[in-house]
């Protein structure tokens, strides 16, 4: 096996830190400088005629407490296999979101967080973290799947018979799932999988789902409050209904994460559109959603990404000194 020297080793890892760093600045400026859909002019017309301090700041906890409930959610389940505080929890979250940005479905965050540790827990590491995505995207198909029979049943977008082929299909994957659950591919099987997940204590489960809620509650009701903040006056029950489906039918779809605001704006213009809302509107909220749960999260994550250290150069050092 051919051994690389130290010194070039930290010199690829500085390169392909600036890699992501760089690339992430680039998407984020190229959508906000050169997307079409967004004029900022009128942008700024609306934000001045709607401002509010106590609301701008309101809005701006909401984006807060949403990343630190992701960020309790790590460091509640990787403490299954270390014990980290929150403030390592929020820079590997942070850095993470960063790398996975111009990845499909933020896929490189998976390797984001795997980073920060030992080579020899990398699959336990990458299990933890599909564990922590995948109870989210599970409540956002269960509330979106109830948000949608309800959005469907008062304005009749799809027919009966598709939502009976949609059940019908979700009948089939589940029985499919059962009968094929002790079915083995190159050593894994569904089995061995819910075995896995087993082994995680259950006050980790339980406190993982709970967090989960709470923040699919949260930045569900900040898109709900920013539509508030821009004078729409529509029923509670038929606005959320509205934003569950958008969030159900938009995680649905592969994408980008710098193409976050551009596929759900899409998807919220169709639904939102039906209600009567103005198309400036939507993709304005869309965007401020994307601002303050994607852009600003990523240039606090740049940082933790130059920064970072790898868990053998912190070795190291530590020896050094």
């Amino acid at each position: 096996m051919i051994s690389i020297p130290h010194k070039t080793k930290q010199s690829l890892v500085l390169l392909i830190k600036l890699l992501i760093v760089g690339a992430a600045f680039y998407f984020i400026y190229d959508q906000l400088a050169n997307s079409g859909a967004l004029d900022w002019e009128k942008f700024l017309i609306l934000f001045n005629k709607n401002q509010s301090v106590t609301g701008i700041i309101f809005i701006m906890l909401l984006s807060v407490l949403n990343h630190f409930l992701e960020i309790l959610k790590w460091q509640n389940l990787i403490s299954f296999l270390y014990k980290i505080s929150k403030v390592e929890a929020t820079k590997q979250v942070l850095a993470a979101l960063t790398a996975g940005l111009f990845t499909p479905n933020g896929i490189g965050e998976y390797a984001g967080k795997a980073m920060f540790f030992d080579k020899s827990a990398t699959k336990k590491v990458l299990f933890l973290n599909l564990i922590c995505n995948g109870i989210q995207m599970i409540l956002t198909v269960i509330f979106g799947v109830f948000g949608l029979l309800y959005f469907n049943a008062k304005f009749n977008v799809i027919t009966t018979r598709t939502v009976a082929l949609l059940f019908g299909i979700t009948f089939l994957f589940l029985l499919l799932f059962f009968f094929l659950k002790k079915f083995i591919i190159k050593g894994y099987s569904i089995e061995k999988l819910l075995h896995k997940i087993n082994e995680i204590p259950k006050y980790i489960h339980r406190k993982n789902i709970v967090l989960a809620i709470c923040r699919y509650l949260l930045f569900s009701h900040q898109y709900y409050f920013l539509f508030l903040a821009f004078d729409v006056d529509l029923p509670y029950i038929t606005l959320m209904a509205a934003i569950t489906s958008i969030y159900l039918v938009a995680s649905s779809l592969p994408t980008f994460q710098f193409l976050d605001f551009a596929i759900k704006g899409s998807v919220a213009i169709y639904f939102f559109g039906i209600l009567g809302i103005n198309e400036w509107i939507i993709v304005f909220i869309s965007t401020l959603m994307w601002f303050l749960n994607v852009f600003l999260p990523v240039i606090m994550g740049s940082y933790y990404v130059l920064i970072y250290k790898s868990p053998l150069t912190l070795r190291m050092e530590e020896i050094k000194n």
